[in-house]
């Protein structure tokens, strides 16, 4: 057993590694793509408070990574109806980001996408059929509910199983994208992220096959990230943009789901995100703004302006998120509950402690490293 264990580990390598050197080997020629076509944020032109440059910087890093991703899923994993609908949404997504990155699109419009490409995973066939109750032993079903109809065959829709799908995705896929505002930020929790989920589906991989394949594609999420992050970091050559944020959300609450519906991991291992993104939503609700129109109120803005470079806010994500997974992996569904919940109280704290403290700091220059 523990020799297949390690076999198994060693297979994964493979994808990963593939993801890695074509993202890492396609972000150059990505970097001049985006200046010639002026896919590039220049803060001269383009005013957000949310910004944290100075200088102009290519956008299109979606681009690259999506490469690494659909070359490493092309030559490493079986494909199936499941996939080709995930590929899809991932397409449809960077395709969108790539003409956010030249056109700055209405937020709106780019949820709606979020919502298409979303259906296009449920429509494949992908739903969040249970969830491990936290609150004692056995699960909740969530398939009972079905509607049934006629349309070239027989089919039927797991109405809750589905819609919860279909939500979770979207706000993955806008949790993650704006916790993207420092320099290799985003990127490496991400990989942290994704690696956690992969670690999770190759434990299965024994009793259920079709885990191979979950695992393979976390094991390329991260490989396309990490080759991307060199040219990230700080001082970064290019941004992920719209389009590499976003497929970040996206993938790693598809893998939640495929991983055995383990939600309740990846809430656990992307806590930091997640609960900034809901502490963000109810700031905005509650000073009567639009929750999708952005602003300098995230925690890497008040890091930031508390005095702290971009480097340490970076690392400071991927820490969290490495501790963060390691409990993951080694707590029960009920546990990571009361885990879950901690870390929001902490946060929480954290946040209005910079609410009621930071004005007395002096902000520093925009390009602070």
């Amino acid at each position: 057993m523990n020799l297949a264990m390690q076999l198994g580990k060693t297979l994964l390598l493979k994808p990963f590694f593939i993801a890695f050197i074509i993202s890492f080997i396609s972000t150059p020629f990505v970097i001049r793509l985006a200046n010639y076509w002026g896919l590039v944020d220049d803060p001269q032109k383009r005013k957000h408070p949310a910004h944290t440059e100075a200088r102009v910087i290519p956008r299109a890093g979606g681009l690259a990574i999506f490469l690494g991703i659909l070359v490493g899923t092309a030559l490493t994993v079986t494909f199936s109806k499941q996939l080709v609908g995930i590929l899809l949404g991932a397409g449809l997504i960077v395709g969108v980001g790539l003409a956010d990155d030249k056109l700055d699109l209405n937020p709106y419009f780019r949820f709606a996408t979020n919502i298409l490409a979303a259906l296009l995973v449920v429509g494949s066939g992908i739903g969040v059929s249970y969830i491990t109750n936290p609150f004692g032993p056995g699960v909740i079903h969530l398939d009972a509910w079905r509607i049934s109809f006629d349309f070239l065959g027989r089919h039927s829709l797991l109405f809750l199983a589905d819609l919860l799908a279909i939500v979770w995705i979207v706000w993955c896929t806008n949790m993650v994208n704006w916790s993207k505002g420092v320099d290799g930020q985003m990127p490496g929790f991400v990989a942290i992220s994704a690696i956690v989920l992969g670690l999770l589906s190759f434990r299965f991989t024994m009793v259920d096959l079709a885990q191979w394949v979950v695992a393979s594609l976390a094991f390329i999420t991260a490989g396309a990230y990490l080759g991307f992050l060199p040219f990230n970091f700080y001082p970064q050559k290019i941004m992920p943009g719209y389009g590499g944020g976003a497929l970040a959300g996206y993938l790693l609450a598809v893998l939640a789901i495929t991983s055995g519906g383990k939600v309740a991991t990846a809430l656990l291992v992307l806590g930091i995100p997640f609960l900034d993104a809901g502490y963000t939503i109810i700031r905005r609700l509650l000073q009567r703004k639009s929750p999708f129109w952005g602003d300098r109120g995230h925690l890497h803005h008040k890091l930031l302006d508390l005095g702290w470079g971009k480097r340490r806010v970076a690392l400071f994500y991927w820490v969290l998120s490495v501790i963060l997974g390691l409990i993951a992996l080694n707590l029960s569904s009920q546990e990571k509950l009361f885990a879950i919940l901690a870390v929001a109280l902490v946060l929480g704290g954290l946040l209005l402690w910079l609410k009621l403290f930071l004005p007395s700091f002096t902000r520093p220059d925009r390009d602070n490293g």
